[in-house]
């Protein structure tokens, strides 16, 4: 029988799809510090992982651990060269968090360019259409957007942005041309060229050496003054004080970030008191449809990992 380790709780179907094979035992770790994974984890063959970080002095202790299996598809908070030295298995939600990833990226272009928060704040104040006209709002219709990663979240989102008949543009050096092409996007070569001419920018790809920082001060001023920056991926992929620095300077339109270079987002944040900035607490993927997705996936990897039977697609390749 397989121990598996459930690194803090997640939706109560996944856990079913456990309870319910017997060839596997589960236990729920809602204390996922790291005193407590390097006391509990090396009992387990297997693991989820939300959050909480698998570091190479919890990892050495787990000699029984044969595959760790993401609640979703980042993996920054897992030490990938112990892991590969040892070969642990890496797996992720691959298809599951694209839908609710893509929504939420509309949810905040919409609700930056109608300038929905304003509005709702002048009618609960009792000014109703006083100061409604001096509101600057934009349509999406006709806009260009640049999507920056063209995996499963960025092909979800291509499709609901042609929705709104808008123009797509798409970076990503690792997609050929006429896979971007089949979904109505024009592929970009360089990243620059693109952050010029877009009005929408929207990020979705990992967190590593090469994007750390990828949206500066420097990228952020070339950019058109009413330009709107998108980031549901990882923290730390744009400069949170630049990008605070070209809001307060008006150099772009406004901003929406699910995600934060320090998670929670620290207190003296400047981005907390900027109102150009719309917040999301790395919720994106929130959704009851989504949770329930994610959480079968993440149960079901490690099933299929243990009887052979793993999707290729949702293993990390490292």
């Amino acid at each position: 029988m397989h121990k598996v380790a459930i690194i803090e709780k997640i939706h109560q179907d996944g856990i079913n799809l456990l309870k319910n094979n017997p060839a596997f035992e589960f236990e729920i770790i809602e204390d996922a510090s790291e005193e407590n994974l390097i006391k509990v984890l090396p009992n387990f063959d297997a693991c989820t992982l939300r959050v909480s970080k698998l570091n190479e002095k919890i990892l050495s202790k787990c000699k029984n651990l044969k595959v760790i299996s993401r609640h979703g598809v980042g993996y920054d908070n897992v030490d990938l060269n112990y892991i590969k030295k040892n070969k642990i298995t890496l797996l992720i939600t691959a298809t599951a968090n694209a839908v609710a990833v893509a929504e939420h990226v509309i949810y905040m272009m919409l609700s930056i360019s109608k300038g929905i928060n304003q509005y709702d704040q002048e009618v609960r104040i009792g000014n109703f259409k006083k100061s409604a006209s001096t509101i600057t709002t934009l349509e999406l219709f006709n806009k260009e957007i640049l999507i920056v990663g063209f995996g499963r979240i960025g092909q979800s989102l291509i499709k609901r942005c042609k929705g709104f008949e808008m123009k797509v543009k798409v970076f990503d050096p690792f997609v050929k041309k006429e896979t971007i092409e089949k979904l109505g996007g024009i592929k970009i070569e360089n990243l620059d060229d693109g952050l010029k001419i877009c009005d929408y920018v929207s990020l979705h790809v990992p967190l590593n050496e090469k994007t750390k920082n990828l949206i500066d001060y420097s990228k952020l001023k070339n950019m058109k003054r009413e330009v709107i920056v998108i980031n549901t991926a990882r923290g730390g992929i744009i400069n949170e004080s630049d990008l605070d620095k070209a809001l307060r300077e008006n150099i772009i339109f406004g901003a929406g970030l699910d995600v934060f270079e320090n998670e929670p987002i620290d207190k003296n944040n400047p981005l907390l008191s900027n109102k150009k900035v719309l917040l999301s607490p790395h919720s994106a993927t929130f959704t009851n449809e989504c949770k329930s997705r994610m959480s079968l996936e993440t149960t079901k990897n490690i099933i299929d990992f243990f009887k052979n039977k793993i999707d290729k697609s949702m293993i990390v390749k490292l």
